[in-house]
């Protein structure tokens, strides 16, 4: 009971953050007459743009770790973010995908697909497990 009571305030809290996300996205875009460029493709395309981007910033690192990437580079990195994420609040508002609800939805299904008891410890796909079956 009490750890659904703990979801439910931590569902709350990214709810309103997504929310105060949205709003933001959606003033910087209305301010600039932006929306008609914004079609869930033209969205797509730029979050995979921008994904890459981020991509780029770790290429030939030996890991990645904030350590290796250096306070500079850091603050880059941060920003790809930054634009990895408005573009998928940008493009689940004009989907009307809720995407607390999908994370949640996303979740069980990779519960089943990955039970913790097979695959913990281990990095591999869930059909290159013996014990996974075909749909």
């Amino acid at each position: 009971m009490a750890t659904s009571r703990v979801a439910s305030c931590v569902k709350s809290g990214v709810d309103s953050d997504l929310t105060r996300l949205r709003a933001l996205v959606r003033a910087f875009v209305d301010e600039r007459d932006w929306d008609q460029f914004h079609t869930p493709k033209n969205l797509a395309a730029a979050l995979t743009v921008e994904a890459a981007e981020l991509l780029e910033h770790f290429q030939w690192l030996q890991s990645g770790r904030a350590e290796e990437l250096g306070t500079d580079k850091l603050v880059e990195v941060r920003h790809e973010m930054a634009d990895v994420l408005v573009y998928l609040v940008r493009l689940a508002d004009k989907l009307d995908v809720d995407l607390v609800a999908a994370v949640e939805e996303k979740m069980v299904l990779n519960r089943a697909k990955y039970p913790a008891e097979l695959v913990r410890g281990d990095a591999r796909k869930y059909y290159e497990y013996k014990e996974y079956k075909k749909p």
